[in-house]
């Protein structure tokens, strides 16, 4: 039997995975991780915890799996993007803690690199917003703020990289300086069109071009791990940012297949094809997982608040004990009579992009329950999640694409089955849940397993690809139409 191990290095945990051939799980180890918060805005991770609790979930994913490092054909990597490490190239230490994509402190560069008139040219290059989000202005920070940071850089003696780039360092003993190309497109640093550093951005930004690591397609050899580390040389076959990672895991290769991931937030991405797009309608334009030389890309849209509208009905609320209780609340009443919730509690992302708006509940009337709410909440995250794929469809079909035909689903909200059908009926085409759910896992194994001969093509890939259950509308499309227009009035008002 052939065995992939991914790695998977989120927000929260570290994970690893052994997949079969066919894709199926065999094992599973997790470890948390820590979250700091120096001050309000910011986040950090420690690189060398995440470096540790990786390590130690891929041993336990072997003893679990009752393997050796030589029973594993190749590792996949996918990771949480745009969190950015700076460390020593001789020592391998880190000179500061990884600042997390979620971070918040370098809007002032971002401010000022929108005064300089560089938003057209950044969009134009790299596909992205100037936005905090990415890694760039994290990275210039760091270079600004660690003492002797800018000596040391021009000196040639730094090393930066998103979490991947990080881990593949220390995997291969500081031999490897990597990334591949969908990690790459998260910095604000990387011309999607050539696939490589843009030299004015790396001016702009006041960043010496010797501390970014090498670019490479998502599916190709890395190099392979030191052998003591898990007792056996295994080759690293595959990197992708975990939601593009997703979208592969997904088997969406062709233009107008689309995948959302269910999380805390929901990041909705859709395959373009080989012709890089800019959106019209409030998406980024990112590089997708690439498979060769080829360039790839995908539209991409990220809701704020989707599986944590629970959880504050939860903590916040206390209108439920468990999580898992609201479904049967939410299915007490037979529609939300006409409350809506718009979770805005951090702003409104994509496709609206309003920082200043706030969570609102309207429509509220003397028969309103805490029912009426709760199923109004579980709702907001499919229209938060329509509103997406609706921005999309139009980018798409204006750029002489087609209509997207169905909606592949992952993440931990696509359990509750009654999100899941009102989901195909605002849409009106086919909500479709996998068979194995861990796609982001999955799309880093499936990497590697083409890089190292275990796949022929995606075609494979798609084959193995199987659903566990297909949600078909049944609303009339003209009550779906009604039903957003109400979404579309409640959203007008959250800013006040």
């Amino acid at each position: 039997m052939t065995y992939l191990l991914a790695l998977d290095q989120g927000t929260s945990s570290s994970r690893s995975i052994v997949f079969d051939a066919h894709g199926q799980v065999v094992a599973l180890a997790q470890q948390e991780l820590t979250q700091i918060f120096p001050q309000p805005g910011w986040v950090e991770h420690d690189p060398l915890e995440i470096w540790r609790t990786q390590l130690a979930t891929a041993k336990a994913a072997l003893t679990q799996a009752g393997l050796q490092a030589h029973d594993i054909h190749a590792i996949g990597i996918t990771n949480q993007r745009e969190t950015t490490v700076v460390w020593n190239r001789r020592t391998g230490l880190p000179i500061h803690h990884a600042i997390v994509w979620q971070d918040r402190r370098a809007e002032p560069t971002c401010a000022a690199l929108r005064e300089q008139g560089l938003a057209d040219t950044i969009q134009t290059k790299t596909g992205l917003l100037i936005d905090a989000y990415f890694s760039g202005t994290k990275l210039k920070w760091i270079l600004d703020h660690v003492s002797n940071a800018r000596q040391m850089a021009a000196n040639g003696e730094l090393a930066f990289g998103t979490v991947d780039s990080w881990l593949i360092w220390q995997l291969t003993g500081g031999k490897v300086h990597v990334t591949d190309v969908s990690n790459a497109s998260r910095t604000m640093l990387f011309n999607v069109h050539s696939n490589t550093w843009d030299p004015e951005l790396l001016k702009a930004l006041d960043i010496p071009a010797s501390l970014m690591p090498a670019v490479k397609p998502s599916s190709a050899l890395f190099g392979e791990t030191s052998p003591d580390l898990l007792g056996h040389a295994i080759p690293i076959g595959g990197v992708a940012g975990d939601q593009q990672s997703a979208l592969f895991g997904q088997a969406c290769f062709k233009a107008g297949m689309v995948k959302n991931t269910y999380g805390t937030g929901c990041f909705m991405l859709m395959h373009t094809g080989t012709q890089f797009q800019t959106s019209h309608n409030g998406l980024i334009t990112t590089s997708a997982a690439q498979t060769s030389t080829q360039t790839e890309y995908a539209f991409e849209g990220s809701v704020f608040v989707g599986g944590a509208v629970v959880q504050w009905l939860r903590d916040g609320l206390h209108a439920i004990k468990a999580s898992g209780e609201v479904q049967s609340l939410a299915e007490s009443v037979p529609d939300s009579g006409g409350v809506m919730v718009v979770p805005a509690f951090t702003g409104l992302g994509a496709p609206y992009w309003k920082p200043e708006a706030r969570g609102t509940i309207t429509g509220l009337t003397r028969g309103s329950t805490v029912a009426h709410i709760a199923r109004a909440a579980l709702e907001s995250i499919a229209y938060q999640s329509a509103a997406l794929l609706l921005a999309m469809s139009r980018d798409a079909i204006s750029a002489g694409g087609v209509a997207v035909a169905e909606l592949r689903v992952d993440g931990g909200a696509t359990v509750n089955n009654l999100l899941m059908q009102f989901q195909a009926d605002l849409l009106g085409i086919p909500v479709v849940r996998p068979a194995v759910t861990e796609t982001t896992a999955l799309g880093a194994a499936y990497l590697a397993g083409l890089a190292t001969g275990v796949y022929k093509s995606t075609d494979e890939l798609s084959g193995l690809w199987k659903s566990e259950r297909r949600f078909l509308p049944t609303l009339k499309p003209e009550r779906a139409k009604e039903l957003m227009a109400q979404w579309e009035h409640a959203v007008q008002q959250t800013v006040l």
